[in-house]
């Protein structure tokens, strides 16, 4: 219960209320004690549990800070998120489901959400009880909109409390589901945060690719996700990925200006999660195959020493060069500290867990181009407790930081086991912490809560924003409220002030698309970002708002501006991106930053192959080389289906004046040509060769040889099996390479293909591949690597297996032994198996599906009259420039065929075209 004068309700009332909360939670608790009276603890106590007591001890921090045991075991066992409500009580979610790697997670324990109270500001909780008892996978907890967010994979879940009482009204309600919760483990999806654009965001790890969506929503128009972030919109109840890629991203936060950073494990640790980011990945590809570069870390430095494998900590412990660079790769909780406790010189920098390091490492935050970088600071706090295990960081109402402590030892993939009986929660402080004395923040006036948006304390900030966003969404009349925001915007001179009272506006409706492009002019950089970020959430970006990026995007001086400009690009109809895209291109200041000229590729890509002559004007004209290469590159990749534009890059390398230019467009295209053995040559090149190499680099002159030799009598095959085969080449020409294999037969690339089906990257593509070949192992190695493959490589495995009756029946063998399940083949390959001349085949296919037993007479007619049509003279000599022409008009809107063509089906360049049946 609250205190009585921040909820100002009756003695009478809160004995009441008090009386009915004391049984309910009597009774949640003695029904937790029962289950977890003993939790089921699998990690071997090689190393003697410190008590809460000797782990509080263990803490060293900067003079001046101190440290208190908020909460630890048995009250709170394995605190894996935390949040704080608008009275400052810490809610805890608890995972006791997760387990070690051969299990996953014990379904036989279950997960909490717990709500502690430090009522005498002590730093230590005096109360706690059970909101919620019946999780399972339970990552994260948040509060808001009249209830409890949840996040338990394959789940998110709203568990509505509308009074407020601390007691469930019913049971959860599915927001979204097709989270993956199986293989992916400790990467699970994690985080839930509101950001100050009023999203709900939360975060993916790499292991797998969920598929998410409201619940009943097709698989179609779900929303595909592995690493990255996503958020999801409590109003208008839309789901999408943010930004894409890195390991497993455990934290994250905004700083004062509203940019989101987010800390990863393995790769670099700090990324800026720009909206529409593609950035670097520990392994595989981003789901847009010609995006060719990702962006890499926000971060200078690593915190471990990277001349050691990452695995290597698992034997080695913290080496003296990694505990000096800062403990260690793995990273989980981040926090931008702008509470008003800490001294002034924290404020703003970022702080997170270092797992292995046994630490809190500290970044400092710097602007720098179009975007941030960060700079390695001193370590914060040091633990020599050997079960301290911190996973999550937030701040409190007084400045104070909270850190959860899983506690147990070993890695988080838990490999010997888990300690689920302890757990600590700390409270980090600086001198004596001053309270707010605000009360609870859902019963300030709308009044309060504006004038909320000018404190130095960020949690009251956050808290009375929410409060004033939850309101508006209710109906509440926000005419006065609106005013207030607006007065503070047009008068404050403080900068922060005018974001927050902006953010204010966007959260709750009054800051309409016309206000904002007025905004796009304005004084502060950080002011016209939030404009161009509040226009761009439309999911499509109205005419009048391209037209005013279009004009303000090439007098723009900020890098941070042109990058939100790009990131918006994202959201314009794909043909009428050309604009703000030529805008943006003239920017050649910022040719060499790190992000931008790739936030505009990404927005420009899909619109390449749509509207090729003006990718071939941008790339005449654009101020950013890498601009010039990729779509050079893009275009290329097309050249067997779609030639005209390639020989428009040739003329234009051929009579540019620009030596630079003319060199990018030949890396673009040799780039797009790489694993090809031969390609058809453009009109144009036997004509320009000699005028491309004059006066040129060495390097120019080597590309022209190397295209030359493309175009003329081909590759060896020795040098596409060497591109093929290198581990670091580039993974689109590598597939280019596997696919030229293929078709040449060349049997000697076959040990080759049968070792990339263990590469993760390209296990799907050796997969298909080896259909081609002849050999008696193929087969059972495919069989035997389905059960750990990705859906991917599952796919392409099964479908090769279903290819011929011999293979078939060790694919249906399979099955059978129970080795994977039935599932994971298609309806076309039952029916494809079911018609081989083969009664073996035939009899495992009844057993396995007795429900699916034949073909429809008509529809079997249909394909032996396609067959025989197909089969005839015709197909003798065919019209193959007609039936590329056929292709793009009819095909390309769903499938892609070298290059060419949606991504909404199938790719068909890898299929077995030459196989009728199929």
């Amino acid at each position: 219960m609250s205190r009585n004068h921040w909820c100002g309700k009756s003695l009478q009332s809160i004995i009441s209320l008090g009386f009915v909360l004391t049984v309910f939670a009597l009774s949640f608790r003695s029904l937790s004690a029962e289950e977890n009276a003993a939790p089921k603890n699998t990690q071997p106590e090689t190393i003697k549990l410190t008590t809460p007591k000797e782990a509080l001890e263990s803490l060293v921090l900067p003079e001046g800070f101190r440290a208190t045991l908020f909460a630890a075991e048995p009250q709170v066992t394995q605190p894996i998120a935390i949040v704080t409500d608008t009275r400052d009580r810490l809610w805890v979610a608890e995972n006791n489901t997760y387990a070690e790697v051969t299990l996953n997670f014990d379904l036989s324990q279950k997960d909490r959400i717990l709500i502690f109270e430090d009522a005498d500001r002590d730093g230590v909780a005096e109360k706690h009880k059970v909101f919620w008892a019946e999780g399972r996978k339970l990552t994260s907890v948040e509060l808001g909109f009249g209830g409890v967010w949840a996040l338990a994979p394959p789940q998110l879940l709203f568990i509505p409390d509308r009074d407020g009482n601390d007691i469930p009204d019913g049971p959860p309600e599915v927001v979204l589901d097709g989270f993956d919760e199986g293989g992916i483990r400790h990467n699970i999806a994690n985080g839930l945060r509101w950001g100050p654009d009023g999203w709900l965001y939360g975060r993916h790890g790499i292991l797998v690719t969920s598929m998410v969506g409201a619940p009943g929503t097709p698989p179609a128009q779900r929303t595909p996700i592995n690493c990255g972030i996503w958020r999801y919109h409590p109003v208008r109840k839309v789901f999408e990925a943010v930004c894409h890629g890195t390991t497993n991203p455990w934290g994250f936060d905004w700083n004062a200006e509203g940019e989101l950073f987010f800390i990863n494990t393995v790769i670099g640790h700090m990324f800026h999660g720009v909206q529409g980011a593609h950035l670097q990945r520990m392994f595989g590809e981003d789901f847009n195959p010609y995006l060719y570069e990702l962006i890499g870390p926000t971060s200078d430095h690593f915190h471990w020493d990277t001349a050691e494998l990452w695995h290597d900590i698992r034997k080695l412990g913290v080496t003296p060069t990694t505990d000096q660079a800062g403990g260690g790769h793995a990273h989980s909780g981040l926090i931008l500290y702008q509470g008003a406790n800490w001294p002034e010189k924290y404020r703003g920098s970022m702080f997170t867990v270092n797992f292995h390091g046994k630490r809190l490492n500290n970044d400092l935050m710097e602007r720098k181009g179009a975007g941030y970088v960060a700079h390695h600071g001193p370590d914060f706090l040091k633990t020599k407790d050997p079960w301290f295990r911190g996973i999550d960081l937030i701040s409190g109402s007084d400045g104070g930081v909270y850190l959860a402590d899983w506690s147990d030892i070993g890695e988080c993939h838990e490999n010997d086991g888990v300690h689920r009986s302890s757990g600590r929660i700390f409270k980090i402080t600086y001198g004596t912490p001053r309270g707010l004395g605000a009360g609870d923040v859902a019963q300030l006036t709308d009044a309060e809560l504006v004038a909320a948006q000018t404190h130095a304390e960020e949690w009251l900030v956050r808290q009375a924003r929410q409060q004033l966003q939850q309101r508006a969404a209710a109906g509440k009349p926000m005419t006065e409220t609106h005013a207030a925001l607006r007065k503070l915007f047009e008068t404050s001179g403080n900068p922060h002030h005018r974001l927050r009272a902006l953010w204010g506006l966007g959260v709750t409706g009054d800051a309409d698309a016309q206000w904002l492009r007025g905004l796009l002019e304005h004084d502060d950089e950080h002011v016209r970002v939030w404009s161009v970020r509040l226009l761009g959430q439309e999911m499509m970006i109205a005419p009048e708002t391209v037209a005013a990026l279009s004009e303000v995007a090439e007098g723009e001086t900020s890098g941070l501006v042109l990058l939100h400009i790009a990131s918006a690009l994202q959201r314009i109809p794909v043909g009428e991106r050309w604009d703000v895209a030529a805008a943006l291109g003239t920017h050649g200041e910022f040719a060499a930053d790190p992000a931008l000229p790739l936030m505009v590729w990404y927005g420009i890509e899909p619109a390449v192959s749509e509207s090729p002559e003006r990718a071939v004007s941008l790339a005449a004209n654009a101020r950013i080389p890498l601009l010039t290469q990729f779509i050079a590159r893009r275009l290329t990749t097309n050249l067997q289906l779609v030639p005209g534009p390639v020989n428009e890059l040739v003329k234009l390398a051929t009579g540019t004046d620009e030596a630079n230019r003319r060199l990018v467009l030949l890396k673009g295209m040799t780039a797009g040509l790489k694993g090809w053995r031969k390609a058809p040559a453009p009109e144009a090149w036997a004509a320009s060769t000699e005028k491309l190499g004059e006066g040129g680099s060495e390097e120019t002159r080597q590309l022209v040889r190397e295209l030359s030799v493309v175009f003329g009598d081909g590759r060896a095959i020795a040098e596409v099996l060497a591109l093929a085969g290198n581990d670091q080449g580039d993974l689109a020409a590598r597939r280019d390479a596997i696919r030229v294999l293929v078709e040449a037969r060349a049997q000697e690339s076959l040990p080759l293909l049968m070792r990339l089906l263990a590469d993760r990257n390209l296990n799907a593509d050796a997969a298909r591949a080896v259909e081609n070949f002849d050999d008696a192992a193929i087969p059972g190695e495919l069989s035997a690597r389905i059960p750990g493959y990705p859906e991917s490589a599952q796919q392409a495995a099964v479908a090769t297996l279903a290819s011929r009756p011999a293979w078939a029946l060790v694919l249906l063998t399979g099955i059978e032994e129970k080795k994977y399940p039935r599932e994971i083949v298609s309806a076309f390959q039952i029916r494809q198996m079911s018609r081989y001349e083969d009664e073996g085949v035939k009899i495992k296919v009844r057993k396995l599906w007795p429900e699916l037993q034949g073909i429809a007479e008509a529809k079997g007619a249909r394909m032996a009259a396609l067959h025989q049509q197909l089969e005839g003279p015709a197909s003798q000599n065919p019209d193959l420039k007609n039936g590329r022409k056929l292709f793009i008009k009819n095909c390309a809107n769903c499938h892609t065929l070298f290059g060419q063509g949606a991504k909404i089906g199938p790719d068909l360049t890898g299929a077995q075209r030459s196989n009728l049946t199929y």
